[in-house]
């Protein structure tokens, strides 16, 4: 049982339960032995007259339950175990989106006729906006930088002297898109059973590995989150942070989103990766999706993404940012 329930037998009969190692569960130490010395246990709760009646064929039928009651108590530790992954990484996350607003980063996007696009983004009066840095790697020339400095100044001073409900409004677009991000993120864990198959090292971390299957039951909350019904996937969660170092979802079945509208189809594949950024802050490193759709049930739509993340820090007063040149 890779999950950390482990069930074994010495040789007087003895089930073992191997505890947990996860931390914050309530089991403590290394290992506990239950004790069920069946020739001496059970013979001693009999009454005297009758321990010579005992037959074997009636031992080797206690021996076996004794057994399977063993075995369901290490696959409880298990299923607790998995519990307990799911919801410190559900809380780990949680605080990860709390936070992401407080940080600028830059984006590189893989085009759909190929190359890549590299862009700043900043927060700039509580949204953000992209600035583009360079085309296929190379930084751009200095008359387009001097143009893409102008379309900076250009919106701090418009965002400066916007309404307070123009402000509110684009505030509140943000809010929305962010929002329906972090719901689909969150749906992950709802829509989804988890079974801990394996640990591994993944880079320098040290890992859990789930494996996501669909849950029987669940009613998505909107049509965005109905495409998790029919996913399967695996999880790679960080032992001492819980935090998800990798996550991989497919469609496997068609999903139809929108109404009559459209119908994700089989082989839709979903890629998030993330990184230690401060502290036990992590935020995304990598995303991938290669998506194929039918719309109308009749036209396919394929499409694509591929957006790597890094420079994380702390955003620049925005003085700063509107005097560069």
């Amino acid at each position: 049982m890779p999950s950390g329930g482990h069930l074994g037998e010495n040789g007087s009969g003895y089930a073992i339960i191997r505890e947990s190692h996860i931390p914050g569960l309530s089991v403590s130490g290394s290992m506990k032995l239950v004790s069920f010395n069946l020739g001496h246990v059970i013979l001693q709760q009999l009454p005297h007259r009758r321990r010579r009646a005992v037959n074997l064929n009636q031992m080797k039928s206690v021996r076996a339950q004794v057994i399977l009651v063993a075995m369901l108590a290490a696959t409880s530790f298990a299923q607790s175990d998995v519990d307990t992954i799911i919801q410190r990484s559900v809380e780990a996350n949680a605080e990860d989106w709390k936070i992401a607003p407080d940080y600028d980063y830059i984006e590189r996007d893989r085009q759909q006729g190929g190359g890549t696009k590299t862009y700043e983004e900043l927060m700039i009066l509580g949204s953000p906006y992209e600035r583009l840095v360079a085309v296929n790697g190379k930084p751009l020339s200095p008359e387009r930088q001097t143009q893409e400095q102008q379309k900076l100044e250009t919106t701090v001073v418009v965002r400066q002297k916007e309404s307070q409900q123009e402000r509110r409004q684009r505030i509140a677009k943000y809010e929305k898109e962010r929002t329906g991000d972090h719901l689909m993120m969150e749906q992950l864990t709802k829509a989804l059973d988890f079974k801990l198959v394996g640990e591994q090292k993944l880079g320098a971390q040290e890992v859990y590995v789930l494996k996501a299957t669909p849950h029987p039951g669940y009613e998505p909350p909107n049509n965005e989150a109905k495409v998790l019904t029919g996913m399967e996937g695996e999880l790679w969660i960080d032992k001492q942070t819980f935090q998800w170092l990798k996550v991989e979802a497919t469609v496997i079945r068609p999903v139809s989103i929108g109404g009559f509208l459209a119908e994700v189809e089989p082989g839709t594949h979903f890629e998030l990766e993330k990184m230690p950024v401060a502290g036990n802050i992590w935020l995304p490193k990598h995303f991938a999706m290669k998506s194929q759709a039918k719309i109308f049930f009749l036209f396919t739509r394929k499409s694509q993404a591929d957006e790597v993340y890094y420079g994380y820090h702390k955003p620049t007063p925005i003085q700063a940012v509107a005097s560069e040149r």
